[in-house]
């Protein structure tokens, strides 16, 4: 069973804000509301695609992927537009209940703090995300144990802030080349960092499904935070391991770019099956149709309308 999820060109209105830890509070928070009223001059057209399936294997599909795109113009300048990917884990549905509650917290966390610095807003939310999971976790005893991945991506004006818990993934793909943004937190990633090990004997490491960070699984996690500037064509690609597992990072840039978003999706998940469907497999692809200024019209929106699946054109 999956599910597909398309949607039309989305405009986002916003600018970049940059931290300048040597400021006082107050002159910070004034620095960010001059920074958000510029935010109104860049306008990043996005076109979104997502798709969820079981796989092959599993009995229960784990994984979730969530996304908040404001209607209210001053948020989405301050706030920009939340895309997230989530792998959930343990037993008893436990790992549906995980995925599905991390995304839905830190989106409510997000976008009710006030503050417009994006890393801060990220990290609190997930930190409340991961409390919430991990408290669920001890009072209950059918989710002891529970807990989710997290690769999520707020993008404002040109800019993309990745927020990474674990070890589904985020790419940018950019003039056909691919890019893995985050970094996996897995003990064969890290023995690879260390030089303790080589990529090919990660492949066949009996620890290459042991992860080191994850939602729920202590009180306290700390996000990785990257950013990246968007350009023009660029496409940001979110997925759990059910993809990675089996879909090299060249053969996603290659599909990406040579299809479109929706396209891209299924055909990534469609070759992840083909090739044992191990895992549950979920998929987020966010292309950059266009990069806008102040003085130039951004492309017309694609109407949506909400089905019993999700968003489709």
């Amino acid at each position: 069973m999956d599910e597909d999820v398309s949607t039309g060109a989305r405009q986002q209105d916003q600018n970049e804000v940059e931290i300048t830890a040597e400021l006082e509070p107050a002159k910070l928070e004034e620095e960010w509301k001059e920074l958000a009223e510029r935010a109104k001059k860049v306008h990043a057209v996005i076109r979104f695609a997502a798709r969820t399936d079981l796989g092959r294997v599993r009995e229960n599909n784990e994984d979730k992927f969530d996304f908040f795109e404001p209607d209210d113009p001053e948020t989405l300048a301050s706030k920009g537009s939340f895309y997230g990917v989530a792998d959930g884990m343990g037993g008893h549905a436990a790992g549906q209940i995980a995925s599905e509650l991390a995304l839905k917290t830190v989106i409510k966390s997000y976008y009710a703090d006030k503050s417009i610095d994006v890393v801060g807003c990220l990290r609190r939310a997930v930190f409340e995300a991961n409390l919430l999971i991990y408290e669920t976790a001890q009072a209950i005893a059918d989710r002891w144990g529970m807990g989710t991945t997290l690769s999520a991506v707020v993008i404002r004006a040109d800019e993309a802030y990745f927020a990474q818990v674990g070890d589904s993934r985020g790419y940018l793909v950019r003039g056909g080349r691919v890019k893995q943004v985050t970094e996996d937190h897995s003990w064969v990633a890290e023995q690879i960092k260390r030089g303790a090990i080589t990529e090919e004997e990660a492949e066949y490491s009996a620890f290459r499904n042991v992860i080191t960070r994850a939602l729920g699984s202590q009180a306290s996690v700390e996000p990785d935070i990257f950013i990246e500037k968007l350009e023009k064509g660029d496409v940001i690609l979110l997925c759990s391991d059910g993809l990675t597992g089996t879909v090299t990072a060249d053969e996603i840039g290659r599909i990406v770019s040579r299809s479109g978003s929706s396209s891209a999706a299924m055909e990534l998940v469609d070759l992840a099956n083909e090739r044992g469907g191990h895992d549950n497999i979920t998929v987020v692809i966010l292309s950059v149709v266009d990069i806008c200024h102040e003085t130039e019209e951004p492309q017309q929106k694609e109407h949506t309308h909400r089905g019993f699946f999700g968003l489709f054109r």
